[in-house]
């Protein structure tokens, strides 16, 4: 395995006096796309909302190139290049798919330009103009996968991606996450569908309950579909 970028030991998360994460482990090596898989509600979104430290109280350890995230300001996480695309993609209605674009300030070098992303989303260059909010669910997905990219961030955390979406755009954010990582990106990629993940992902760490309960290397999916069908009631 490549050198961990992110590295997740012990950690237990709380929501008030809610415990939600039982001693997540698991690490994401540089350059490849890995997944979190489990069913709603064990735990995936909050693993993510903790490492970008927007979470209460978590107790273990979060390292990202060997620095403890534990702690400290989520913009202080973001400024070392750990950009975070929630599934509810946070577009701002108020804004253009431009203005939207522009917004994030660029913290590190090594971010896309704007033609880039124009490059790797034809469509977001067409409705430049259009009011956010006004994009199709794909396209406002492509926009919030877009935008995180001209800020230098290395590190990129999708949660849910292809959620709600037809299958052809479901190809095409597939398509755009196997780019990102030939182009460098380091990807840690919440998802429901292993037939989705088993299209972009190097590795998938299995969740239940708060904790990591297996790993399975993208070429042995196949092997064990009907254990993780069983894992992810389907």
């Amino acid at each position: 395995m490549a050198e961990a970028v992110l590295e997740v030991r012990d950690l237990h998360a709380f929501y008030g006096e809610s415990h939600v994460l039982h001693g997540m482990n698991f690490s994401v090596p540089k350059g490849e796309v890995v997944t979190l898989l489990g069913r709603n509600g064990v735990g995936k979104t909050t693993t993510m909302r903790a490492i970008m430290g927007i979470l209460g109280r978590c107790v273990g350890s979060i390292r990202h190139r060997g620095e403890e995230l534990i702690g400290l300001a989520s913009e202080k996480i973001a400024r070392q290049g750990i950009a975070y695309c929630p599934e509810e993609r946070g577009i701002f209605a108020s804004l253009s798919v431009k203005e939207n674009l522009l917004l994030p300030p660029v913290i590190r070098d090594g971010g896309l330009t704007l033609d880039e992303v124009y490059e790797l989303f034809p469509i977001l260059r067409e409705r430049g103009a259009s009011q956010g909010t006004k994009l199709s669910g794909g396209e406002q997905q492509m926009l919030a996968i877009a935008r995180i990219l001209r800020t230098g961030a290395h590190l990129l955390l999708l949660d849910e991606p292809t959620e709600g979406l037809a299958p052809v755009i479901i190809q095409q954010i597939g398509a755009t996450i196997r780019r990102l990582r030939e182009r460098g990106f380091t990807v840690l990629l919440v998802e429901q569908n292993f037939h989705f993940a088993a299209t972009v992902a190097d590795r998938h760490y299995v969740v239940e309950h708060g904790q990591v309960v297996d790993m399975i290397p993208n070429g042995e999916i196949a092997a064990n579909e009907d254990k993780l069908k069983t894992y992810l009631g389907v």
